[in-house]
């Protein structure tokens, strides 16, 4: 009997966690840094050991780049993964799964202190690009990112390898486990690289030009958002002091805030963000696939030299976003009355959200599982994808939504309509119900449409979790 009451227990226990958190498969990374050229490397490193239990780190590599050319320093990345040490066992107190200190400074490699393709050819291996063959090699399915936060030279000299030391059928093989995000180009091997592997999926803003990128909306400032979650005394008060040996490794800003985390921003799991589809927007921003036109650029006018695409990559995309805002009286929000156009935009857009994640995970550092705020759980009454005639009307339910510290909840259905290929956009009201009736658009060929929930709750910092529903829309 007694057993019998103790598989009871457990499978109700089971059947709770099933319905509490959100279940995905991590994914796995490997981050290219050339940690010391700018403070910002630093800053990414604290955040990313933050969601090591939700990332699978397989290495973290010290690279060259153009502004850190001739030595690299992985004795300050370790500094910071110690700093993470002595707060991981109180992380642990808040969700399982971080790894251990001597887990993370075990995957601490380097490359060669060499700038750009001078790093790349015969008897030009590193331990930093053995290490990613040697990751690539694994009996495991599941995508290798790179993210790079500096040159790509490394990545490029395991490129090199693997096409002059495997078979072809091989190198096709291993090739197409990896998925690049770089900041920028930030040697001259990256145009390298696409030029030569015109298959691998490559996400980036070509050039230096960071102006033009759409990872710099993650410290741009814009007017008709949220900026203070970017200024220096937020990032003193939520992240640098009381938090911990992890937050007292966070330095101040130089040049800009965490220009490196865009790159893995999008692999976090939360509901919105997959990582194999660029072009349905994310934390990290949203990419299409095209072949940018650079002919009217000016020569000499970047530190790497701009050359004209030879194919498609993942790059620049842009949303129109109008944001809403907290209303004093009556619906609890209303649609501000700025709209933004443009490709930083569809990272900025979440920015507010990412950075009470990531207040709120500092907070893990010191506090007890009582003390700190936990995100909610969205769950849908539904499928995740849909099907509907045209202008056939259907419903959108969250209501068995849920937060582990019952906190009350804030729902917000949003279209996204740069996600789908039915680029109209659909009106409905009111959008902060937690069920929603819509009514499908008139089409005359199959379209598909996106829509967000953005579950938030009201607890300090709040935080948001989201489910994507795919509305297939067929003629009548």
């Amino acid at each position: 009997m007694r057993a019998h009451l103790l598989l009871i227990a457990f499978l109700c226990l089971s059947s709770f966690k099933s319905l509490s958190a959100q279940t995905y498969q991590k994914n796995r990374v490997v981050v290219l840094s050339d940690i010391e050229a700018d403070p910002d490397d630093t800053q990414s490193f604290v955040r990313l050991l933050l969601y090591s239990n939700q990332i699978d780190i397989k290495g973290m590599v010290a690279t060259t780049s153009c502004w850190h050319r001739t030595s690299v320093e992985p004795q300050s990345i370790e500094k910071v993964i110690h700093g993470y040490g002595k707060v991981q066992p109180n992380l642990l107190k808040h969700e399982e799964g971080f790894p251990t200190e001597k887990e993370l400074l075990s995957l601490v490699k380097s490359g060669l202190p060499k700038y750009g393709m001078l790093g790349v050819g015969d008897g030009k291996d590193s331990e930093g690009s053995d290490w990613i063959i040697k990751i690539l090699e694994e009996d495991d399915d599941r995508p290798l990112w790179i993210s790079v936060w500096g040159g790509a030279n490394t990545l490029a000299q395991s490129l090199y390898k693997i096409k002059h030391t495997k078979s072809e059928r091989e190198a096709k093989k291993l090739i197409s486990k990896l998925r690049v995000y770089t900041i920028s180009d930030q040697d001259d091997s990256g145009i390298w690289i696409r030029n030569n592997f015109p298959d691998l999926f490559y996400i980036v803003s070509p050039g230096d030009h960071y102006a033009s990128a759409t990872w710099t909306g993650i410290n741009s400032f814009f007017k008709g958002i949220n900026n203070d979650v970017i200024s220096n005394q937020w990032i003193a008060e939520n992240i640098q002091q009381n938090h911990g040996a992890l937050g007292a490794e966070y330095p101040d800003v130089s040049w800009g805030v965490e220009g490196d985390t865009p790159s893995f921003l999008s692999l976090i799991p939360n509901g919105l963000n997959n990582s194999e589809h660029p072009e349905w927007g994310a934390w990290g921003g949203r990419y299409e696939l095209y072949k940018p036109d650079f002919s009217n650029t000016t020569k000499g006018s970047s530190i790497v030299e701009i050359a004209p695409e030879t194919r498609k990559i993942w790059t620049n995309a842009i949303d129109e976003y109008t944001p809403y805002v907290y209303s004093e009286y009556g619906r609890a929000v209303t649609k501000d009355t700025v709209t933004f156009n443009d490709y930083k935009i569809t990272l900025a857009r979440w920015r507010e959200d990412f950075q009470n994640d990531f207040a709120a995970r500092m907070d893990w550092c010191l506090s007890s599982y009582e003390e700190a705020n936990h995100p909610p759980v969205p769950v849908l009454n539904h499928s995740e994808t849909i099907t509907v005639k045209s202008e056939e009307g259907f419903s959108l339910d969250a209501s068995k939504s849920t937060d582990p510290d019952g906190d009350s909840l804030s729902f917000l259905w949003l279209n996204y309509p740069e996600a789908g290929s039915y680029k109209g956009n659909i009106k409905f009201q009111p959008e902060n119900a937690h069920a929603v009736y819509i009514r499908a658009p008139k089409v005359t060929k199959t379209e598909t449409v996106h829509f967000i929930l953005k579950l938030t709750d009201k607890g300090t910092p709040a935080l948001t979790r989201y489910k994507r529903v795919i509305v297939t829309v067929l003629p009548k």
